[in-house]
């Protein structure tokens, strides 16, 4: 599936959400968006279609290193965090690199697949959780708020709508401690993927330029990336059996807890849904056919991020899973990204083998939310304070290595 090119043409994204199902349409119905028409701005950029290029600069690499060896310090002392510190520099393109208003991006959706009972919990909590972020009570809006993260839930396609707030129209930001609440919402989840796609190509397409267009809107060189959708441990699942060849069976977990007959049937579900779609091999197809709203939305934010050279922070299993699709896209996205931390669920640590990713921690997180992101976000900041504010031996005076030694 080929992306719509962009540029002359519309650019559409959903700014207010379609009406709730009528009774006896299903919490999971599918309604019809209207899509709003945008003009493209002057940083418009087609993701999909468009090369992101390589950031592979020698010179410039050779001068960071340089400096970091410099620092009064025995030559790799700081072990990871000077790796971490030269990869943040290559991004950023500086070589006293400053992370500037960093944004946390919760993109929540639910999923058809749910009612097939592959969660241990109902979907009910997706929107209870958006909920909850707004209130300031999550460990994404706690760890945000302690970390100057600015705070965005974006509904991509909960199966609920949510009530009006100050923070509503589209052209005011996020304030600290605020959380921001975008609506781009593609529908009331996605349909059953255990009974045909989940969405539509078109329904896809419109999901990455939702998620491109909101990165453009918003500022800072960072984005910390989160997901809230019951279900969506199954779509991380299956775009990873399906897009790297991976056994399902040893890459599905049990998510938010199933126990063992659970994680059979989660299992069992999965097989039929990877069979069902077997055609869906590339990788915007096999987002469309096993997706979800809220993973094809982070799709475009992580290649609109990409293209804008912003530091890309990743989460968990979901949100590498957003990375991959996107990576597969355009492989130079990945050299934008941190990986914060290994995550509890098997396929994550499978996917990150393949991505090439050696995460920041591993602490066995498996909450989502950006929580992982959220609580690597520190040692990015301090690996910028090591660049740009640790002396070197020259500037402090401090005699160097004996030659002797």
């Amino acid at each position: 599936m080929v992306l719509p090119e962009l540029r002359g043409a519309p650019y559409l994204r959903l700014c207010n959400p379609p009406a709730t199902p009528a009774p006896g349409q299903g919490r999971f119905a599918m309604s019809t968006p209207t899509p709003h028409s945008a003009a493209p701005t002057e940083h418009s950029h087609d993701g999909a279609n468009a090369a992101i290029a390589s950031l592979a600069d020698a010179a410039f690499t050779q001068r960071v290193q340089h400096a970091i060896d410099h620092k009064t310090k025995p030559l790799g002392a700081l072990g990871r965090l000077e790796q971490l510190a030269l990869r943040i520099a290559c991004i950023l393109g500086q070589d006293r690199p400053v992370l500037q208003q960093p944004q946390m991006l919760v993109f929540a959706a639910d999923h058809g697949l749910a009612a097939r009972g592959v969660s241990a919990y109902p979907v009910d909590v997706t929107w209870q959780m958006v909920e909850n972020f707004m209130a300031g009570g999550a460990a994404v809006s706690v760890l945000a708020r302690q970390h100057g993260l600015a705070l965005n839930v974006v509904d991509c396609g909960v199966a609920r709508d949510f009530p009006a707030r100050e923070q509503d129209p589209d052209d005011k930001l996020p304030q600290p401690g605020q959380p921001r609440l975008w609506r781009r919402k593609l529908g009331y989840g996605t349909r059953d993927c255990s009974q045909g796609p989940a969405m539509t190509a078109t329904e896809c397409a419109m999901a990455l330029r939702n998620g491109a267009a909101l990165v453009r809107q918003l500022p800072g060189n960072a984005l910390l990336l989160g997901e809230m959708g019951i279900g969506n441990t199954s779509s991380a699942s299956l775009l990873l059996a399906r897009l790297c060849g991976e056994p399902l069976a040893e890459v599905t977990g049990a998510g938010t807890g199933l126990d063992a007959a659970g994680l059979a049937r989660k299992i069992g579900v999965l097989q039929e849904v990877l069979q069902l779609h077997a055609q869906a091999t590339e990788p915007l197809d096999a987002l469309a056919a096993m997706g979800g709203f809220e993973v094809a939305t982070m799709v475009g934010a992580v290649l609109q991020a990409a293209a804008e050279r912003r530091v890309i922070v990743v989460d968990g299993f979901i949100t590498t899973a957003a990375v991959l699709v996107a990576s597969r896209l355009q492989p130079a996205v990945l050299e934008r990204c941190v990986f914060s931390h290994r995550s509890g669920e098997p396929g994550h640590v499978r996917m990150l083998a393949h991505l090439g990713a050696e995460p920041l921690l591993d602490w066995q997180l498996r909450l989502g939310e950006g929580s992982g992101a959220a609580l690597a976000w520190p040692l990015l900041v301090s690996a910028c304070a090591m660049l740009g504010e640790m002396a070197s031996f020259a500037q402090a005076g401090v005699s160097t290595r004996s030659e002797q030694a």
